[in-house]
Order: structure tokens, then C-alpha cells, then sequence
């Protein structure tokens, strides 16, 4: 239990509480409390529950993650054990969005429970961005066209998988498959799965279990980081944008000739 002490300690600084104060709602003395925060003696299992129910973390995150990289207690719990952290704020207390480098997408799969992984990604902030928690992802490859290789998705998260919209954008997490961009459908009901399907023709959609999806996260905007060629501006891929965007082509036929 090397976390457990220093653990106990930060959560009970960030609720501004002493030892007194947070024995007095545990139910314990203030010395138990200040044994557990410099490790002169570790929590039973009783304990670690009444630690894990009052600070609403699983008993495996409290033990196993360090928290003190974490600057409040704004955890979701997405079950199975697990905690998304923190939504991290500035000095104004406005939202800010950590942002997955492309050299470091491959270790999301590692460390998006971690919050020392979590607090060292770089932050932006869109002001413009509707309430809830948000992330940015590298896009790589070409099966999401017209977004380009190297764009960022900025995504919110979904806290309830079966809230998924059919026909929407979303970034999902998966277990073997780590980080993907994809269109997806609801198959929860026939076959416990969702359909991610590429926007590229030229690659198949495919269908994912959703014991192997660890996080889903709905598109709120893209950022280009690179400079659009003649090439991206034919009119397949502006057609592809305007439907994207819910925009009647009944004329676009015409357009074309």
C-alpha cells in the first residue's frame, strides 16, 4: 500500500479537512487517522470502505494510483473499478483539456487511469466548448476523411455507452485495440456491440464487444493542424462535410455538371 498514506492525506487537504474533522466523519480517533497518513500503520479492509465510500473512489484506485497529481476530487466513476480523473480547471476555475500527443498516443491505453499520466499531457482551453469533460485525441490515417492525418478530435465524454447516437462521431477506447475514430451504431441490443464504420469507403466497419470498450467520447469539434491541398477540396469531400453537418444536397447534382 505505498500510495495509500500520501493518498489519504492529499484527499483530506483537497476537502480543506483536518484530521480531527475527517476522523469526526469516519467514526474513528484523529490518531488512527494521522497513523494511516504517515504510514505507521495501513488501513484494514474495513477501513479502506470507509475511505473508498466518503471519497467515492474504487478501494484499487485509492491503493494502487498515486493521487496527489490530482488537483481536485472531480472523479467519474465509470465502473468496473475504474475512475476517470479529474476535469482539470485554471486560476479562473474554467475547464481546461488535456491534449494526447501523438507520440504518446499509444501509452493512452496504459495510462488513462493514471493520474500522473493525466496531469503531465499538455492543456488547452476552449472557451467555447459546451459543460462536461473534455479531451483532445490525435487523428491518425486516412479512414475518417476529409479529417486529416495529425488533426485532433476535441471530445466529451460519455458517461453511459447505451447513450450513444447512431450515425455520430466518436473516439472509442478499446482494450485490444487501444485509441480508434470512428462512426458509430448501437448493436448493444442484438449482439452486445457497437459498429464502428469509417467515413473512407474504402475500409469495412466492424463490430466491437462492449466488454472490450473501456471509454467513448463524443466529437465536439476538430482542430486541422495542417494546411488543406486542392486535392481535399473536390467536391466529394465538401459533400461529405456538409452531410456531416445535416445539409440537404438535393442539388448537388446539378452542381457537379
Amino acid at each position: 500500500m505505498n500510495n495509500i498514506a500520501k493518498n489519504i492525506r492529499h484527499l483530506r487537504k483537497i476537502k480543506t479537512l483536518t484530521q480531527e474533522q475527517l476522523s469526526e466523519e469516519l467514526g474513528i480517533t484523529r490518531s488512527k487517522v494521522g497513523s494511516y497518513e504517515e504510514g505507521r500503520s495501513d488501513p484494514p479492509i474495513d477501513m479502506l470502505v470507509k475511505f473508498s465510500n466518503y471519497f467515492k473512489l474504487p478501494i484499487d484506485v485509492l491503493i494502487k494510483n498515486d493521487l496527489t497529481y490530482a488537483a481536485d476530487t472531480s472523479f467519474i466513476e465509470i465502473g468496473n473499478q475504474r475512475v476517470l480523473f479529474p476535469i482539470t480547471v485554471d486560476a479562473d476555475n474554467e475547464d481546461l483539456i488535456e491534449v494526447v500527443p501523438v507520440k504518446a498516443s499509444a501509452g493512452y491505453l496504459l495510462g488513462y487511469n493514471d493520474p500522473e499520466y493525466i496531469e503531465q499531457l499538455d492543456k488547452i482551453k476552449l472557451p467555447f466548448l459546451p459543460t462536461g469533460k473534455h479531451r483532445a485525441f490525435p487523428i491518425k490515417g486516412d479512414s475518417m476523411l476529409p479529417m486529416k492525418d495529425g488533426s485532433y478530435v476535441v471530445a466529451q465524454y460519455l458517461e453511459d455507452i447505451r447513450d450513444v447516437k447512431n450515425g455520430t462521431s466518436y473516439i472509442i477506447v478499446t482494450l485490444n485495440d487501444g485509441m480508434t475514430y470512428k462512426r458509430v451504431y448501437d448493436k448493444i441490443e442484438e449482439n452486445g456491440t457497437l459498429l464502428l464504420a469509417p467515413d473512407n469507403k474504402n475500409y469495412s466497419p466492424y463490430e466491437v464487444p462492449l466488454n472490450e470498450i473501456l471509454e467513448v467520447w463524443e466529437y465536439t469539434c476538430s482542430i486541422n493542424t495542417q494546411e488543406y491541398d486542392e486535392r481535399d477540396l473536390k467536391i466529394s469531400s465538401i459533400a461529405m462535410m456538409l452531410n456531416q453537418l445535416g445539409v440537404e444536397l438535393k442539388e448537388l447534382k446539378k452542381m457537379v455538371s
